[in-house]
């Protein structure tokens, strides 16, 4: 894939490990906060995956990175994701996938031509893979369900996986938020309050999720599984995802 940029900024592929050890610095920063010091945030997945980083032309800055792994059916299995959810339904997808992780964004980055610009390198790697399904877990941060009860109950409402692929309980924790939910009418202004961003960005693009969340004690999160069909996306995100995506 070759590099996409917009402005002073510019998306490409990661190339070595002083690249990679960058991505899992900034990976760190914002999973774990400045308070926890310097370090990496790192796991066997990286060594497997594609991983793309948004920078300032001009500092030299990483503003953004996440990674990226192509899976078919049959692999499943291998996925992140699968260590949480059973996936089994999904092995019965005919066609490419693209999984998506450790999406992050310097916290003091505002600017959002750096979010486009990362939208528009996965637009571009997705089409190019020939992908039908973008997947991944959006994370809601800590492990109390409480404060995103009405997020859950939008979820619910108007969002689930459709049944033949929606993934089965597999973690030891999880907040069954469909069953639990079932009767409680969100209020949607603090629902979107508290939808993690790149929550709302999946979900208008017509994305379904998982109908429980996992609870996640070592990176301190929920999640949820997501899943994107390609052919679903409504036709004006999806140009204006491809536009980006020209260049």
């Amino acid at each position: 894939m070759q590099p996409l940029r917009k402005g002073h900024y510019i998306a490409r592929i990661a190339e070595g490990a002083a690249d990679l050890h960058r991505a899992q610095s900034l990976r760190h920063l914002c999973f774990h906060g400045a308070a926890a010091g310097p370090g990496r945030d790192a796991d066997a997945f990286d060594a497997r995956c594609t991983h793309i980083l948004v920078e300032d032309m001009q500092s030299g800055a990483l503003l953004c990175c996440y990674r990226l792994l192509r899976l078919t059916g049959a692999q499943i299995g291998q996925s992140y994701s699968a260590q949480y959810y059973d996936l089994s339904r999904l092995a019965g997808f005919a066609a490419p996938m693209v999984e998506m992780g450790r999406f992050c964004i310097h916290p003091t980055c505002r600017d959002p031509d750096v979010l486009r610009l990362a939208w528009g390198a996965m637009t571009r790697f997705v089409d190019l893979a020939g992908a039908e399904l973008l997947m991944g877990c959006a994370s809601f941060s800590g492990t109390d369900a409480v404060p995103y009860q009405e997020a859950f109950a939008v979820l619910k409402q108007a969002h689930l996986a459709p049944p033949h692929w929606g993934p089965a309980v597999k973690a030891p924790q999880v907040v069954r938020f469909a069953h639990l939910l079932k009767d409680h009418a969100p209020d949607q202004r603090r629902a979107m309050a508290t939808m993690p961003p790149l929550l709302r960005t999946y979900l208008a693009m017509g994305g379904w999720v998982s109908d429980h969340a996992v609870v996640d004690p070592v990176m301190n999160t929920l999640h949820v599984f997501t899943g994107v069909e390609i052919r679903a996306i409504p036709a004006a995100r999806a140009r204006a995802l491809r536009m980006v995506a020209a260049g």
